[in-house]
């Protein structure tokens, strides 16, 4: 790898970023064609169904691409999808070279688009700035490789440690340029998960209430906001169903029938049952294989977190942290059974902590095994 390689991919990488809330279920991709050392050609990949990055940068480098090096962060597909394969448009271009970032994860891609090149005479080398490339598709890569989104749980809390006031009341412990951060961060998910009561009794409508002027997108990609109704309580009296943003019902197979008859115009799907709940581990799956979630941010009780963290299916943990205190009682940010002893790994890793107003928001990341 060259240094020159290097800063071209980083600038590549840079305009992949722009696809950060609208590129998914997709990952972002930003691609330059590069001719005698100068740009010809710059493009990105928004949203799913448009052109890919590869498509769009050969585009502006028109005849002016013959006889260059594309760099793309991420493997070009060779496979028909939402769009044709891009290896074709690569080589019809002309293109000598062709530097990525990193191979692709999906089963249907990996290696493939490599393979192709090679076959069709055009040199490629992979591996230049992996790292920053597979840390800004962390989520996509989770799903390619594991089969289910990666999930994130968000919880507020005091400095005491604190999620709610022992009579349930949690709005607001935190102020409004935290809340507004949230809203960032349910904007770029795929997926908002919740429990029915928490949306009944917080009447939570689950949606992004930014703006596009706000994020710098032309278009708000609202998450699925997902519902666990284990015992098939919802109703439609609530704010829920008042917003245009997609949703989808879980419950089990003896309220399913009375969950339609309440609600004829929901999405619901059934899950098997286990532990008197939902099945977790099969909920996420399905999240991944039928709805090409590639991540889920938890908007939900200490409970329903503790039960995903003795699952070990929590991956990131982020705490908004208030000053405030909450006092004995309060509910704790996760009920989990007490630990009986101190491990010398304790099995989170800080990845990263910065002041969003008067709160502090410590982002942790499950230890790889």
């Amino acid at each position: 790898m060259s240094t020159q390689d290097a800063c071209f991919m980083l600038e590549a990488l840079e305009l992949a970023r722009k696809g950060y809330y609208t590129a998914a279920p997709n990952p972002c991709v930003g691609s330059l064609v590069v001719a005698e050392d100068q740009i010809v050609g710059r493009g990105f990949h928004l949203r799913a169904g448009e052109p890919h990055a590869e498509i769009m940068a050969l585009r502006e480098a028109g005849t002016q691409a013959r006889d260059a090096t594309l760099y793309v962060t991420l493997e070009p597909c060779a496979h028909s999808g939402r769009t044709p394969p891009c290896i074709s448009s690569i080589v019809q271009a002309g293109v000598r070279r062709v530097i990525t970032a990193m191979e692709d994860p999906n089963p249907q891609v990996r290696g493939r688009g490599h393979a192709a090149l090679e076959e069709a005479g055009v040199a490629w080398e992979s591996g230049v700035a992996e790292e920053v490339a597979r840390e800004l598709n962390r989520e996509f890569c989770h799903r390619m490789t594991t089969g289910r989104p990666w999930v994130r749980v968000k919880q507020a809390i005091s400095l005491d440690g604190g999620s709610a006031l022992s009579n349930g009341q949690s709005q607001w412990i935190t102020g409004q340029e935290a809340r507004a951060d949230v809203q960032r961060l349910r904007a770029r998910v795929g997926a908002i998960l919740s429990t029915a009561a928490t949306v009944r009794h917080d009447d939570a409508r689950l949606n992004v209430r930014l703006g596009v002027e706000e994020l710098g997108v032309d278009v708000i990609r609202q998450p699925l906001r997902v519902v666990i109704d284990r015992q098939g309580a919802m109703t439609g009296d609530l704010n829920f169903w008042q917003q245009d943003a997609p949703h989808l019902v879980y419950t089990l197979t003896a309220h399913e029938g009375r969950l339609r008859e309440q609600l004829p115009d929901a999405q619901i799907e059934t899950l098997d049952a286990e532990d008197h709940g939902v099945h977790l581990k099969q909920l996420l799956a399905r999240l991944a294989e039928q709805h090409e979630i590639n991540d889920v941010l938890i908007e939900a009780g200490p409970k329903f977190a503790g039960a995903l963290l003795q699952q070990e299916l929590v991956d990131e943990l982020i705490v908004y942290i208030a000053p405030r205190l909450l006092g004995s009682g309060a509910a704790p940010l996760a009920e989990l059974p007490p630990a009986q002893d101190l491990p010398e790994h304790p099995g989170w890793s800080l990845r990263e902590a910065r002041a969003i107003g008067s709160d502090i928001r410590a982002v942790y990341h499950r230890d790889a095994e």
